[in-house]
C-alpha cells in the first residue's frame, strides 16, 4: 500500500468504530414498545439528540428534553433539544437542567421515564450543589481537566458537586419507572461513570472527592469545601427511590473495536486488539504503544501480512503549556516522536465523538515522514509536544481528522498500521 492508501484505510476503521455506535443502529433495538400512559423523555451527552431522534423513529413523537454540544443537536417530532457548552458546562445547560427536573418531579407510579446518556453529560447536565455558583464549578471543572486526574476521579468529584449526578436524577423521577438507556465512553463501561451516573447510585463519600481535589492540587472555593464537608445528596446504590430503574449499555468502546478488527482482518491484517479500557497520560501510553509496535516491526519479513494494532480507553493530559492539544493528538505527536521515522508504520488517533480535547478536530495521522516535514516547516516536534501544542501541529502538517458532529461517542480510537514494506 502507499501512504495515502494506509491513511485512507485507516479512516475506513475510524468510520466502521463510529457506525457501529450511530443511535439511530443501536437505539431502536435497545427500545421496549411504547408503555402506556405518560411517557417523558430526557437525557444528556454528545449522542443523546440523536438517541432522540431514534427513540422518535420508533416510538413517535414523545414529550421531553435532552441537553447536547453546541452543534450536536437533531431534528425532533416533540422531544426539545437544547445545546449547550461542552466541556466546561454554562448556563444553558444549568437552566436546562432545571427544566429536566421540573419534568420529571412530580411524575406518579404510572408514568415512564426515558432516560438517554452519553459521554459529555457531566458538563451538559449541570445544577451545582449547596451554595456553589455556575462560575465556581466552571473553575473546578476547568481545573479538572488539565490537571491529568483520570476521568473516574473526575466524575467524582462532580458527583459530589452536583444536584443531580450520582443517581440524583433518577431519584427525583421516584416513583415513576425509569429506562436508561446510555452510549458509553468510559473505560470498563462502568454505568455510574458514563456522564458522572445522573440514573445509578454511587456509595463514595463527600471526603473521597475532597481527597480527589487534594491529590491532583486543585485550589477550590469555600463553597466547594463546605459541600465536601458534610453529606451530600448522592444517592446510594442500594436506595429505596432507585428500586424502579434499570440502567442499560446499549453501545461501547469493545464493539467498535470489534467492528473495525474485522474490517482489518477481512483486509488481510494480523489485529492484535490491546483493550478498549486503557488509560494514562497520553504521551506515556504513547511511548509504550510505539515500543511495541518497533518490536513488531523488526520481526516482520517482506511478505509478511501487515500487524494492526487497536485500543480504545481514554487517554488524559497535563496541561504543562499553553498550546492548543488533546489526548489523541498528544498520542500521535508523542508517537511520532517514539518512532522517529521508523518505515512502514502509519497510525491514527482520533475520538469517535469528533472532539479532540476542547476543539473540533478528532485527532491525527501520523507516517514515517512526520517528523521530517515539520522540521521543513521550521517546527520543533518535541517543543511543540513539551507545551502541549499537538493540534496546531498537526493542522501545520495537514494531517488532522476532522469529521464535524459524529452524534456518537464511545471514546478514543487508535489504530497503528506496521507494514513490513518500507
Amino acid at each position: 500500500m502507499t501512504e495515502t492508501q494506509r491513511t485512507s484505510f485507516l479512516s475506513d476503521l475510524f468510520n466502521q468504530a463510529v457506525a457501529v455506535a450511530d443511535p439511530m443502529r443501536c437505539v431502536p433495538a435497545a427500545l421496549p414498545p411504547r408503555p402506556d400512559g405518560r411517557v417523558v423523555v430526557i437525557g444528556a451527552g454528545k449522542a443523546s439528540a440523536r438517541m432522540a431522534e431514534a427513540v422518535e423513529s420508533v416510538w413517535g413523537p414523545c414529550e421531553g428534553l435532552v441537553i447536547t454540544r453546541d452543534g450536536y443537536g437533531r431534528p425532533c417530532q416533540g422531544i426539545e433539544i437544547v445545546e449547550a457548552s461542552h466541556p466546561v458546562p454554562d448556563e444553558r445547560g444549568r437552566t436546562a437542567t432545571t427544566r429536566i427536573l421540573n419534568l420529571v418531579e412530580g411524575l406518579g407510579e404510572g408514568d415512564f421515564v426515558l432516560a438517554l446518556i452519553s459521554g459529555g453529560g457531566s458538563a451538559l447536565l449541570v445544577q451545582p450543589a449547596g451554595s456553589i455558583t455556575l462560575q465556581e464549578k466552571q473553575q473546578v471543572n476547568a481545573a479538572l481537566l488539565s490537571s491529568g486526574a483520570p476521568i473516574d476521579a473526575m466524575n467524582k468529584v462532580r458527583k459530589h458537586l452536583s444536584r443531580v449526578k450520582g443517581g440524583q436524577l433518577a431519584a427525583a423521577a421516584h416513583p415513576a419507572e425509569m429506562l436508561s438507556l446510555m452510549i458509553s465512553d468510559v473505560p470498563g463501561d462502568d454505568p455510574g461513570a458514563i456522564a458522572s451516573g445522573p440514573t445509578v447510585g454511587d456509595a463514595s463519600a463527600p471526603v473521597e472527592a475532597a481527597a480527589i481535589l487534594n491529590r491532583w492540587n486543585i485550589d477550590v472555593p469555600a463553597s466547594v469545601k463546605a459541600v465536601l464537608s458534610g453529606s451530600t445528596g448522592v444517592i446510594a446504590p442500594d436506595a429505596r427511590v432507585l428500586t424502579r430503574v434499570e440502567n442499560r449499555v446499549i453501545a461501547a468502546p469493545s464493539q467498535s473495536l470489534a467492528a473495525a478488527a474485522k474490517v482489518a482482518s477481512d483486509s488481510g491484517c494480523q489485529v492484535r486488539v490491546l483493550g478498549d479500557a486503557i488509560e494514562g497520560e497520553a504521551r506515556d501510553v504513547a511511548g509504550e504503544q510505539a515500543r511495541l509496535t518497533l518490536d513488531i516491526r523488526s520481526n516482520l519479513k517482506a511478505g509478511d501480512p501487515p500487524v494492526l494494532l487497536l485500543s480504545g480507553g481514554e487517554c488524559t493530559v497535563t496541561r504543562r503549556g499553553t498550546g492548543i492539544g488533546g489526548p489523541n493528538a498528544e498520542f500521535a505527536l508523542a508517537l511520532a516522536l517514539a518512532l522517529d521515522g521508523m518505515p512502514g508504520i502509519t497510525a491514527l488517533a482520533a475520538d469517535t465523538d469528533g472532539v479532540d480535547g476542547a476543539a473540533e478536530v478528532a485527532g491525527a495521522f501520523i507516517d514515517p515522514t512526520t517528523l521530517a516535514r515539520a522540521r521543513a516547516l521550521g517546527l520543533d516536534p518535541a517543543a511543540e509536544l513539551a507545551g502541549n501544542n499537538s493540534h496546531s501541529f498537526f493542522a501545520a502538517l495537514g494531517d488532522q481528522l476532522v469529521t464535524g458532529p459524529t452524534l456518537t461517542n464511545v471514546n478514543d480510537f487508535r489504530a497503528i498500521l506496521i507494514s513490513p514494506e518500507t
